[in-house]
């Protein structure tokens, strides 16, 4: 708890009387600790730090000098400061490894409870771009988990050895290691294992599994890590951990309003929002350097001094002519040498033109150059040729350009939604069509290999219950994708939206739950057993599932999705998925196939018949966390009533519910042998809510059924009622018993 002791408890630390006019003029401040500077806002001792007087910032730091390096020291709590960077607006410290072994002498695993660090309270943001989750281990699951305004957000990634000889120096694709990336904005996060997965197997090879969250670039994977527990002997249990700070709250707009507590203080300065959470920075104008938050502390950069990188003419002393910043001053012997000089630096400024002409013509072709080799890399041309030979394909691919346009330049306010595989923007096409654009955070090789292929599938999709692909973007980086845009949200905001916390539980039919159960199946079932080839999803959940105004589900986001293997190396060899909705055996071997999907699908119908979330991290009771665990456990205590949604108890008969019950917990068995095809679901679903919608499937007295039965003369040659249940018989039922 090292990282909340470096924030909450310089709160406590902070009194108005450490407060000064203008810290940064004062000359007794102390401005370096051993070999490290202390540049302003951040200070040591009273009156030498930024402090806005309202008791939420402080910047303050103590120096205390050790053998091992440099420490800031907060009422007991010593926190390793590695570096401070004003230009950057980070602080680099260091963060504890957390460890997993197996005790020798208990002979059990150690202590695997959450490790918690709570930083919502100050100025501080993990930083996205610069930090990864890191687990360390041989048959290690760990997940890395934060709360941030209302939102949970988990990931977590498996290392496994299959043998000694898997493991290479520098390489973190899984075997020995993984790494993990974490979302923008995040100041709370918690590390634990999966006690699935331990050492106690392989104690002999590597008796410990080690997980962390740390700066990537300090990471550097060496075998002995696994083999002989090094890592944490070769760091000291600690490792570089980035965080990114703001001097203030409120936005650019807003902070300048306030002429007293406005902090760029130089005159060649200026505001910047920060990307990671909310508040600001301040930075040097350019052209300027130094420090932006001291009165001149933006001084201009001589670049005939520094030589700066670029083209300029600098003045030669008196009597010499030419250009100094290329050391060509030379001695001035006549008028006619002037002239000379003058039209040399006529011709110089005409050469400097057309080198700039000529430098920004070559950046401009090597930027269709880099387009060109994207688009080639993402299978574009593959993609392209295809397209050109099926007439009348509606599949668009679109260029950086447009969708700039159709989302003003990918503007936050158009964000819908930021998950694990990227980020989904609403933008609006030329042809006035509204759409979703998916901008991806990451495409591993073998996607990056078959992307234009995997489009081409995908594009080729039909199907109403499916949200269509319109097209994509192929000349960047990591390739953007076009879907249309499906306006009344999530299935997970439908049942577990803004309704519930203000303590109510949104009204949805139990008819109007099947019938989202049974499309969203029939989705699945199309894309495992018609589509060519075989499409496995990867990511089913209910953020997953979008619904229309009429209550249509629309399966989405194929970010995790793969095409079916046809043969053993084609097998999926990365984890990756949303913990609580992930199947264990898939975990296990790191085996993606359609039973995974089975398995996702039975956690939403869990959803569905309670309404209760997949993970819930602040239930009252362990056993509740998980709802497939807490479901299992409830179905073989013949408790199911105990977890249901109280809505749906008086609209259908027990026996159905019963029945979907069934399906769910059939879904939700560890080995997928024994769960059903999503075909088989489909068709399960399509008859339970055909049964529901008979005179018989709704919750009716004796006397009414025996009334509706009389109504209907002929229908059967013998109809007997017993404990809720229509026993009939004749040439068309024969001896068929169903609920009322």
């Amino acid at each position: 708890m090292l990282i909340a002791a470096l924030i909450t408890m310089l709160f406590s630390a902070c009194s108005p009387e450490t407060a000064a006019t203008a810290p940064y003029e004062n000359a007794s401040c102390q401005r370096r600790c051993g070999d490290m500077d202390i540049p302003y806002p951040f200070g040591i001792g009273r009156g030498c730090y930024h402090y806005t007087g309202e008791g939420d910032i402080t910047f303050g730091l103590t120096c205390n000098l050790t053998s091992t390096g440099n420490y800031q020291t907060i009422s007991g709590e010593s926190v390793e400061v590695v570096s401070l960077s004003v230009r950057h607006g980070q602080a680099r410290i260091l963060s504890d490894i957390q460890p997993w072994c197996y005790n020798l002498t208990s002979r059990s695993m150690g202590d695997n409870s959450l490790w918690w660090t709570d930083l919502s309270d100050s100025q501080f943001h993990l930083s996205d771009s610069d930090n990864r989750f890191t687990v360390v281990g041989c048959n290690s699951l760990a997940y890395v988990q934060s709360v941030n305004t209302g939102t949970t957000y988990m990931t977590g990634c498996m290392a496994t050895c299959p043998d000694a000889g898997t493991l290479v120096n520098g390489s973190c694709s899984g075997m020995g290691c993984c790494q993990a990336a974490i979302p923008r904005g995040i100041n709370t996060y918690g590390v634990q294992f999966d006690d699935r997965f331990n050492t106690s197997g392989i104690l002999r090879f590597s008796r410990c599994s080690y997980a962390v969250l740390m700066e990537a670039a300090a990471f550097d994977f060496k075998t002995t890590y696994v083999t002989g527990g090094d890592f944490v002997k070769s760091t000291g249990g600690k490792v570089p951990l980035v965080l990114d700070w703001v001097v203030g709250k409120e936005t650019c707009r807003e902070a300048v309003r306030n002429e007293t507590g406005y902090m760029c203080a130089s005159g060649n300065s200026e505001c910047v929002d920060s990307r990671n959470g909310h508040g600001y920075l301040c930075n040097c104008s350019k052209g300027y350097d130094g420090n932006p938050y001291v009165p001149g502390g933006c001084q201009d950069v001589n670049e005939c001094e520094d030589k700066s990188p670029g083209a300029f003419i600098c003045s030669c002393p008196d009597k010499t002519t030419g250009n100094a910043y290329n050391g060509t001053c030379e001695a001035t012997k006549s008028q006619l040498g002037v002239r000379v000089a003058i039209g040399v630096s006529i011709g110089l400024v005409v050469l400097v033109v057309t080198i700039s002409c000529a430098y920004m013509i070559h950046q401009k072709r090597s930027l269709a150059a880099v387009k060109q080799r994207y688009f080639k890399q993402h299978g574009g041309l593959l993609l392209f040729e295809e397209m050109k030979s099926k007439q009348g394909m509606s599949f668009t691919l679109f260029t950086k350009e447009e969708l700039e346009e159709a989302t003003d330049k990918f503007d936050e306010r158009n964000v819908l939604g930021k998950g694990g595989n990227g980020t989904v923007y609403k933008g609006s096409l030329k042809d006035g069509r509204v759409v979703a654009i998916k901008k991806c955070k990451l495409v591993s090789e073998r996607q990056e290999k078959e992307f234009g292929k995997e489009m081409l599938i995908l594009s080729q999709i039909n199907h109403r219950n499916v949200v269509k692909l319109y097209g994509c973007c192929l000349e960047v980086e990591v390739p953007m994708l076009v879907y249309e845009f499906i306006p009344n949200g999530t299935l997970y905001q439908l049942i577990h939206g803004s309704l519930q916390h203000h303590g109510l539980v949104p009204r949805v039919s139990f008819a109007t739950r099947l019938k989202i159960a049974h499309e969203t199946a029939e989705a699945l079932a199309y894309l495992h057993s018609w589509a060519s080839p075989p499409i496995i999803h990867g990511d089913v959940k209910s953020p997953n599932i979008l619904i229309d105004e009429s209550y249509t589900a629309k399966v989405s986001d194929f970010g995790a999705s793969t095409l079916a293997p046809t043969d053993e190396a084609q097998f999926v060899t990365f984890v990756q998925g949303t913990y609580g909705y992930l199947d264990p055996e898939y975990m296990q071997t790191s085996k993606l196939t359609n039973k995974s999907d089975v398995y996702s699908f039975g956690v939403v119908l869990l959803e569905l018949l309670t309404c209760r979330k997949a993970m819930n991290l602040q239930a009252p009771l362990e056993e509740e966390i998980n709802l497939s665990a807490h479901f299992l456990l409830a179905m073989g205590d013949k408790r199911l009533g105990d977890i249901l949604d109280e809505q749906i108890k008086g609209e259908q008969s027990i026996e159905l519910i019963e029945q979907v019950a069934e399906l769910a917990r059939e879904c939700l068995e560890m080995a997928s042998e024994k769960r059903p095809s999503m075909r088989e679901v489909a068709e399960e679903l399509d008859r339970v809510r055909k049964l529901s919608q008979h005179p018989w499937g709704q919750e009716t007295s004796d006397e009414e059924l025996k009334a509706l039965l009389a109504a209907s003369p002929g229908m059967c040659s013998e109809i007997e009622l017993s404990n809720g249940y229509i026993s009939m018989t004749d040439s068309a039922y024969l001896g068929v018993r169903s609920p009322r």
